[in-house]
This record gives C-alpha cells, structure tokens and sequence, in this order.
C-alpha cells in the first residue's frame, strides 16, 4: 500500500479489504443485516472522504469484519458512519481505525445529529412532493381544463366540469385540496416556517419572511374563494408547487453543497465524549444500509 503514488480513502479501504479478504460488494448488495447484542452501543461519526456508493459498502464490511464491532453503517451523501461495538472498544479506537482509512472524522458528536436531522429533510421531501402531486392531480383533471378550455376539452365537457364546481361537491372538494396543501405546507416546511417566525418577531425581512408570507397569502386568498362568496380563482396548486418546489431545492441544493463543504474540511482535534449505546431488545437487528 505505501508503493502506491496516492493513498486516497478509497485506496486505503480497498487495501483494508484485501488483506481481510473481503469481496468486493456489488453496487446492487441489499442492505447489510446484523444482530446486535444487548450490551452493545452505539457511535456515530462525522467524517468526510466518501466519495461513492462503493466507498459506504467497503467502509461498512471493513468496519464489521472488526472484533467487537456487531455492525457498521455509513452514509456519503451526509457524510455520517454508525458503529454498534462492545463497551470494551472505545470510541477513540473507532475513531483511529476510521483514520487509518484516510477519513477526516470531526470532532464531537454531532454526527448523529447530523444523520437525524438528514433523515427528517429526505422525509420532508417525501411529503412535497407527494402532497404536491396529490394537488396537482385534481387540478390537472378538473379545474385546469375549464380555465383554458380551448386547450383541453370540447365545451360539452367543460360545462360539466364547471356544473360540478358549482354544485355542492365542490365543497368537498376543494376541503382535501386544502388540507393537502395546508399539512404539505406545515410538515415541509416547518422549519423554514419556524425560522420565518423568529425573524418577523425581530423585525428582520428575510427570503424565509417573504416565501412564508407569501404562501400564507394564496393559502388564504384561495381559502376566501372556495368557502365564501369571495368570487375569485382556488390556487391551492400553486401552494403545493411553491411547497414542493423550494423543499427540493433546499434538499437538492443547499444541503448538497453543505455536505460536500463538510466533506472537505480537516480532521481537528480530539472526539467528544463517548455517546450512549441503544437500549432495545436482546439481539437487536442492525439494516446498515447507511443509515436511509
């Protein structure tokens, strides 16, 4: 390994896994599973230095082939890796094996932070744009085509169309465009919301303020129109696509380049406190499929 003209993580890992004669794991390998005893902990650490989906399967079967160590998993996209191990492995043996990798690990423990709080985004995700399609399918069906019914229907159609909005149905109706909105509203952008709140309460305008107040606007606007004699155009779609479209890009965007950020800053000084271990039932199974 020290004749090669570059050492890299994913030399060293590759290295670390001949010599336990670990097969290389196909890029379609299941998620590993493991049964963890009781009396094992877990640690979780941030680290920067994988770069693939290869480079999580290495690191995950290397760190497992270890004694003491009941299952490992790891995560390149927020850079984060999962250790359940013995009480007698410390967590600064873990700690220098992943060095011996050539991975940067940060110190403390804001790993797992960090990996929950990645959890929670993809699941925000999920909900934007799953709500957001659910929005979008009625529009699509019913009201986009008497707004521009040149474009859709023959005007037999959309005369049906429009009758059923004018009937009592319509309440119904537009009652699950609403709620579908409103909690894909409140669930995936709860933290932008959160934030919004705290700088209007300072009295700062921020891009948060201005996205908030503005869809808190067309939520109402479209709320007066559909449940009052307020004459104007539901555009509960347009809060679903506003949702769903900022939600992704922060995930997508922002957060990526946090993550590659972190990625490529130095290792600096000791860890933090060894974390405490899981309590669940004897023999607890382990999906290390990186922590997704």
């Amino acid at each position: 390994m020290s004749d090669e003209p570059y050492r890299g993580p994913r030399s060293a890992l590759e290295a670390a896994a001949g010599r336990r004669g670990i097969d290389d794991p196909g890029p379609d390998a299941g998620p590993r599973v493991a049964r963890v005893p009781e009396s094992h902990v877990q640690d979780t650490f941030e680290v920067g230095g994988l770069e693939t989906k290869r480079d999580e399967s290495l690191l995950q079967a290397v760190l497992a082939d270890h004694d003491g160590v009941s299952a490992a998993s790891a995560t390149q996209r927020n850079g984060t890796v999962g250790v359940h191990h013995d009480p007698s492995v410390s967590r600064a043996d873990i700690r220098e094996t992943l060095e011996s990798y050539d991975l940067a690990v940060a110190p403390g423990d804001e790993a797992f932070a960090s990996r929950r709080a990645s959890q929670f985004a993809s699941a925000r995700v999920a909900v934007a744009v799953l709500f957001g399609l659910m929005v979008a399918t009625p529009y699509i069906g019913v009201l986009y085509p008497t707004r521009v019914e040149w474009l859709f229907y023959d005007p037999v159609t959309v005369e049906y169309l429009r009758s059923i909005l004018d009937s009592r149905v319509a309440t119904h109706f537009f009652v699950n465009l609403a709620a579908l909105s409103g909690v894909a509203f409140l669930v995936a952008c709860g933290p932008t919301i959160r934030r919004a709140v705290a700088a209007a309460t300072e009295g700062r305008i921020t891009r948060e303020v201005a996205f908030v107040g503005g869809v808190c606007a067309v939520f109402g606007y479209s709320t007066l129109a559909a449940f009052t004699g307020f004459d104007g155009a539901v555009h509960y779609d347009l809060v679903a696509y506003a949702v769903a479209g900022v939600t992704v890009w922060k995930h997508f965007a922002v957060e990526e380049a946090s993550v590659e950020r972190r990625a490529t800053e130095p290792a600096a000084a000791a860890s933090g406190a060894e974390s405490a271990g899981d309590s669940d039932a004897d023999d607890r199974v382990a999906l290390t499929d990186g922590g997704r």
